[in-house]
C-alpha cells in the first residue's frame, strides 16, 4: 500500500518538473520518495502520513528558533490583517534596515529583495557597477543561487545531481566567472594576476554550507580581504546561510573579517521568502534610485516577511544566550556522533561551525570541494534512510549542512545519537554483505 507521500509525489510529477519545486528536495542522491510535510512545531516536523521526525533541516536554515515560533506567527498574522502586500514603502522596512545595521555594523545601507539568489545576483551587479570591471571570482563548490553567473562549478543541488554547471548558461556569461579553489589563496592570486584589473569582485560563502559545512582555514578570509584591497576588487560574503546564525553578526563577526558587501536570506525572513544585500555606503550608493545600477522588485520589503524577520532578529538581538546554547548543543551532538562512528569503525570526518554540522563519510580532512567529494555517497544513502526510519529528518544530500535550533533539546539530541548508533549497525551489515 502506498503511503500518502508516495501518492502525492506521483500526482506532483504530472504537474511539476520532477515532482518538486526545488531540486534539493528531490531525493535524487538518496533514492526513494521525497517526504511531504504538513506541519511542524519547534524541532519536530510531521509528514502527510502523520509520522513525526526530529528536524535537522529547519527549512534549510532559517528556523533557528524552531518552527512556528509563537512571536513570529503572531507578527505574520497581525501584519496580514492590514494586507499581504502594498508594493509601496512601509515603516517596518526601515525598522528592519536599522536592526540589520545594529547587528552587522559594516552594513551601512541595505536593500531588501526576495531570495538569496536575488541578493547574490544583485550584489555582483553592484560590484561591477561600482568598479567598472566585469569578471568575478567564485569558489568551486560554493553555491550562490541559480543566477547564470553562479552556475559554474556550483555546490548544493548542482553538486548533488552531478551537474556542476547548467545548460542554458551562455559561454559569454561563463567567461566572466573565474573559479578558484576554496581555502586556497594561491589559486586566487593566480587568477587575479592573470586577469589583472579585470576582476570586480570575489564572492564566497565565508563558511561553506553547500558542499557540506566547511570552515575557512586560518588566514584564508584575512588573505582574501588583503587581496581585494590590493586589486581594488569588492569582497562579497554570501551569508545567506551563516548570517545571524553563526553569531549575532554572522561569519564576519565570528572571524573578525569584514566584507564590502554581504548577502542575507533565510533567517531574516523568519521562514518567509526574503533576501537582502548591503554594505559600505559608497558601494551601495550606486544602487538605483540613488545611483545608476538598476535593481527592483514588486515584493521587495514585503510586509509579512519584514514583520516575521524583524521579530526573529529582534529576539536574537535581545537574547545572546541563544548563541551560547546553540554552540553547546551542536558541540554535544558532534562529539557524540564522532564517538558512535568510531565505535562502528566507519571512516568519517565531522565539521562543525556554530550550529552547522556535517558528517562526511571519508577519512580525509574535508577543506574544499575535492575532499568533500570523497565522501562515500552509498554509505550516506543507507544512513539517511535508516535515520528516517528512526524518526530523524536529515538533509537528503551528503553535500548539505545539518542545522540546529534553540528548540532542539538534549533529549532530542540523545535520541538522534541512539538512532545513529542503530542506523550505523544496519549500514555496516548491508555494506559487508
Amino acid at each position: 500500500m502506498l503511503s500518502k507521500s508516495q501518492k502525492l509525489f506521483e500526482r506532483a510529477q504530472s504537474f511539476i518538473p520532477g515532482g518538486v519545486n526545488s531540486p534539493a528536495r528531490a531525493f535524487k542522491s538518496v533514492g526513494g520518495t521525497p517526504v511531504f510535510f504538513e506541519k511542524a512545531k519547534g524541532s519536530l516536523i510531521t509528514d502527510a502520513d502523520g509520522n513525526e521526525y526530529i528536524d535537522f533541516v529547519g527549512s534549510w536554515g532559517p528556523m533557528i528558533m524552531g518552527h512556528a515560533h509563537p512571536a513570529v506567527i503572531k507578527a505574520v498574522q497581525d501584519a496580514s490583517f492590514n494586507s499581504t502586500s502594498f508594493g509601496a514603502p512601509t515603516e517596518v522596512e526601515i525598522n528592519m534596515a536599522e536592526l540589520v545595521q545594529t547587528m552587522v555594523p559594516n552594513v551601512e545601507k541595505v536593500r531588501m529583495v526576495n531570495s538569496g539568489t536575488e541578493a547574490c545576483m544583485s550584489a555582483v551587479r553592484v560590484a561591477r557597477g561600482y568598479t567598472g570591471k566585469e569578471k568575478i571570482i567564485k569558489f568551486e563548490g560554493n553555491y550562490h543561487g541559480h543566477a547564470d553567473t553562479f552556475l559554474i562549478k556550483a555546490g548544493s543541488g548542482a553538486l548533488t545531481l552531478g551537474s556542476p554547471s547548467s545548460p542554458g548558461v551562455t559561454e559569454g556569461t561563463a567567461k566572466d566567472t573565474l573559479v578558484a579553489d576554496y581555502n586556497n589563496l594561491n589559486s586566487v592570486e593566480k587568477l587575479l594576476e592573470k586577469n589583472k584589473d579585470e576582476v570586480a569582485a570575489i564572492i564566497l560563502e565565508p563558511v561553506a554550507g553547500n558542499m557540506g559545512c566547511i570552515p575557512p582555514v586560518e588566514g584564508f578570509l584575512e588573505g582574501l580581504r588583503e587581496l581585494c584591497d590590493k586589486h581594488e576588487a569588492v569582497l562579497i560574503f554570501d551569508e545567506v546561510m551563516t548570517g545571524f546564525r553563526l553569531s549575532r553578526g554572522g561569519a564576519q563577526e565570528r572571524y573578525d573579517v569584514w566584507a564590502d558587501l554581504v548577502t542575507f536570506g533565510k533567517i531574516i525572513g523568519g521562514g518567509l521568502p526574503v533576501g537582502a544585500f548591503g554594505g559600505r555606503k559608497d558601494v551601495m550608493a550606486v544602487v538605483a534610485p540613488e545611483g545608476p545600477v538598476y535593481q527592483a522588485g514588486t515584493l521587495s520589503g514585503n510586509p509579512l516577511a519584514m514583520h516575521a524577520g524583524f521579530t526573529q532578529l529582534s529576539l536574537l538581538e535581545r537574547h545572546p544566550e541563544y548563541y551560547v546554547d546553540l554552540e553547546e548543543k551542536s558541540e554535544y551532538l558532534a562529539k557524540r556522533l564522532r564517538a558512535v562512528l568510531n565505535q562502528h569503525g566507519v571512516d568519517h570526518h565531522i565539521n562543525r561551525v556554530g550550529s552547522m554540522v556535517s558528517i562526511f563519510f571519508t577519512d580525509a580532512v574535508v577543506t574544499d570541494f575535492n575532499t568533500a567529494n570523497q565522501t562515500d555517497q552509498s554509505i550516506f544513502r543507507l544512513f539517511f534512510h535508516e535515520m528516517l526510519k528512526h524518526g530523524i529528518y536529515l538533509p537528503p544530500s551528503p553535500f548539505e549542512s545539518w542545522f540546529l535550533a534553540t528548540t532542539h533539546t538534549h533529549e532530542m539530541l540523545d535520541k538522534t545519537i541512539l538512532a545513529a548508533d542503530e542506523a550505523l549497525g544496519v549500514v555496516k551489515l548491508k555494506m559487508d554483505s
